[in-house]
C-alpha cells in the first residue's frame, strides 16, 4: 500500500506543480483537507474544493508553474513525506522558490489530509498580493 499512496501524492505534487486542478482532484477524497502550517496568511485549513481552487488560481497568479524539485519521498502505510523545492515565476515576472515538506494521509487510495510546511515569510511578501489581486472583483 505504501508504493501505491507514494504514487498518488507524486501525481497530486505534479498535478498542483503544474497547474493541473483536474488532475489533483483526481488524487483527493471529496472530504480531503489541506492544514497549512505556522502563523503566515496562508496558514489554516482548507477543504478540498478550495485546494483546487487555488490550484486552478494558480494558473493566473503562477503561470509557470510551481515546477517543483521532489528532494526525497518516504511512505509508510498511509502515510507519505514528501521534501520539495519550488522553482516558479509570478505573473508580474517575480521569482517564488520556496522550500515545502508536505505529509500527505491517505484512504482508499486518495489524499485525506495534507499537512503544508512552508516559509511563510516568502509567500506573505511575493503570493499574497496576487491572492488578493484574485480576490478583488475588477
Amino acid at each position: 500500500m505504501s508504493e501505491q499512496n507514494k504514487q498518488v501524492a507524486l501525481r497530486f505534487m505534479h498535478a498542483m506543480g503544474s497547474n493541473d486542478p483536474d488532475a489533483a482532484a483526481a488524487c483527493l477524497s471529496p472530504n480531503a483537507k489541506a492544514i497549512a502550517k505556522g502563523f503566515g496568511k496562508f496558514a489554516g485549513e482548507r477543504p478540498a474544493q478550495t485546494m483546487v481552487g487555488m490550484i486552478d488560481a494558480f494558473k493566473r497568479m503562477i503561470p509557470t508553474g510551481l515546477r517543483f524539485d521532489i528532494k526525497s519521498v518516504t511512505a509508510e502505510g498511509d502515510r507519505v513525506v514528501i521534501e520539495a523545492e519550488g522553482n516558479a515565476v509570478t505573473s508580474q515576472g517575480r521569482p517564488y522558490c520556496n522550500q515545502y515538506c508536505f505529509i500527505f494521509t491517505l484512504a482508499d487510495g486518495k489524499i485525506v489530509q495534507v499537512n503544508e510546511y512552508f516559509c511563510h515569510v516568502l509567500a506573505n511578501e511575493v503570493l499574497w498580493p496576487l491572492v488578493e489581486s484574485e480576490a478583488t472583483p475588477s
